[in-house]
């Protein structure tokens, strides 16, 4: 053991690991503000945020001015207040995200050093920091990432508490799990604790580890988790007497076991996603599970514990009714931690790695290769308007392939004398790809997002006029533009709050036409297809600007009307 560990302790050098992660991070935060938001996820919440700011009503989220309760609102919180102190933009929509990400790299790189040795937990981060999707959602601005954060560190927390022989530890760290669960459902609801109750029993049966209940201070924890969950859902029902009915019955229930969300999928849905989001680390989870099943017998066995906080997730989103990809981007930490073991396993009585490492890192660097003999595949997917950016996304799939290609190389070459470097080279490479491919994709995003047609009309818009959104919710627009719109018709997900306040909207397009040729001073923002429609019925308006998706208009009067 001594032997072990002082190999352990030599293989890792201080100085290296903080160069390495201040590069990293360069990288990470970096790249936020390269590319502009798109649909749906990213608008959303950066217009919600810029709409509390605006109002100061830090209770009731609204998004284009209407309620909207679908989630809670700590990352509007935060975000808010990013707008607040560093101004309204891009990056600092992305903040929260890229910060509970890279913040998450790091605690499971602690928490894997405390369970199973520092080596463990240095490449449990490597692991995590090099997983193509956990590197994409950090620079996406969804409320999965926050979630997932909040859940991991929740299940780290306990895996701490629970390996701990100091009392005072072991409180400490159950505190902050609970902390965390209640910071997990301020982000997206009563998942953030049921994830974790669910976890907790399927381990409990599964390792029949019954007294483990008695080490969980669940009274002191749960005063803990109600005292930073409740004051906000007790503030908004008082302020809303509907929310508590559309909050936990429509949204939580309803969700998961309806279809009216239209987000089915099959019961395989998650498993390319998956196979895509772990692919570098795919070859050594069956050994890493294997592993924690030879374990699962000890009091208490993280590494069981880890496997049933992978398999609960898939199972549980896997037979919902609601599916979306970034359900599952909790279990990427859980399955690190899991590899890191795993790797230092490997690493203990060699420098160098084995035969099969050898290959892995050679068909990487093989597939790295033979990507470019499918770059012609991605113009194909292209709209005939669209085949100049797609050609250009190309340049950065190029970029991404040989980072992919020269690191997976490296690896290879370095595998029979320092196994340690390899894994590090290798999960460099991949790092890299899926960071030059996500931040690439600004090419292909710049025509979803109305960036461009709102830089060519937002100044010749004046503040105070009525914006109509008929038939159509841009989700990007209106951030942009910094102005709600009244909806028309067709309310999408606004049909909550439509049906709230339903003096805010126009209910049909003959009620936006007669409120249009009343309201002189008026825009608009349509489809094309709806553009022409109108036109058909000379309906009076003048167009302001265009791109590929929408038509911004105003009524003809709009300036003598201003003017009086």
């Amino acid at each position: 053991m001594q032997f072990g560990q002082m190999r352990q302790s030599s293989a890792l050098n201080p100085g290296k690991i903080l160069i390495l992660v201040l590069i990293y991070a360069l990288l990470w935060f970096g790249t936020l503000n390269y590319r502009h938001l798109i649909p749906s996820d990213e608008g959303r919440y950066a217009e919600i945020a810029r709409e509390m700011l605006v109002t100061g009503d830090w209770i009731t989220p609204r998004y284009n001015g209407y309620k909207y309760f679908e989630k809670p609102p700590l990352q509007i919180w935060v975000t808010a207040s990013a707008f607040h102190l560093f101004g309204i933009g891009d990056w600092q929509a992305r903040l929260w995200t890229a910060l509970t990400g890279f913040l998450t790299i790091l605690f499971v790189g602690f928490a894997g050093a405390r369970i199973y040795g520092s080596r463990a937990g240095w490449l449990a981060s490597v692991v995590l920091a090099s997983s193509p999707m956990w590197v994409i959602s950090g620079h996406v601005n969804s409320l999965d990432m926050g979630l997932s954060a909040f859940l991991v560190a929740a299940l780290c927390s306990l895996l701490l508490a629970q390996t701990s022989h100091n009392k005072n530890s072991t409180r400490h760290w159950m505190w902050g799990c609970w902390i965390f669960m209640a910071l997990a459902t301020l982000s997206k609801g009563v998942i953030g604790f049921a994830i974790p109750a669910m976890v907790f029993l399927f381990y409990s049966i599964s390792a029949w580890d019954w007294r483990i209940w008695k080490r969980l201070h669940l009274l002191s924890g749960a005063i803990l988790f109600l005292a930073i969950t409740a004051p906000w859902f007790v503030v908004v029902a008082q302020r809303n007497p509907e929310f508590l009915q559309f909050f936990f019955i429509h949204e939580h229930l309803e969700r998961f076991t309806q279809t009216a969300h239209s987000r089915t999928g099959p019961i395989y849905y998650f498993l390319p996603l998956l196979f895509l989001g772990f692919f570098p680390w795919l070859a050594q989870v069956p050994a890493a599970i294997a592993l924690a099943w030879q374990e699962r017998q000890r009091k208490f066995s993280s590494g069981w514990l880890l496997v049933c906080w992978f398999a609960v997730i898939l199972g549980f989103f896997s037979i919902s009714q609601s599916k979306l990809p970034g359900y599952i981007i909790p279990i990427f930490p859980a399955l690190a931690l899991l590899v890191g073991h795993q790797l230092d396993r490997s690493l203990n009585f060699s420098n160098a790695l084995k035969l099969p490492w050898q290959l892995q890192t050679l068909f990487c660097a093989l597939l790295g290769g033979a990507g470019f003999f499918f770059l012609s595949e991605i113009s194909k997917q292209a709209r005939p308007d669209e085949i100049e950016s797609y050609a250009q996304y190309t340049y950065w799939i190029i970029a991404a392939l040989i980072s992919l290609f020269a690191f997976s190389s490296a690896a290879f070459m370095q595998a029979k004398r320092n196994g340690l470097s390899s894994i590090v080279s290798y999960a460099s490479g991949f790092f890299l790809c899926a960071l030059i491919a996500g931040t690439g994709h600004e090419t292909l995003g710049r025509a979803v997002s109305g960036i461009d047609l709102v830089d060519r009309v937002k100044v010749s818009i004046p503040k105070n006029v009525n914006f109509y959104s008929v038939r159509i919710l841009d989700h990007t627009v209106p951030f942009y533009l910094g102005r709600t719109m009244i909806m028309v018709e067709f309310p999408d997900e606004l049909e909550f709050g439509v049906n709230q306040e339903p003096l805010l909207w126009l209910p049909t397009l003959d009620a936006f036409i007669d409120r249009w040729k009343e309201d002189r001073a008026a825009y608009a923002l349509m489809a094309p297809e709806q553009y022409i429609e109108l036109q058909k019925l000379n309906l009076p308006m003048q167009e302001v600007g265009r791109d590929s998706r929408r038509v911004i208009v105003k009524h003809p009067d709009t300036a003598n009307t201003l003017q009086q």
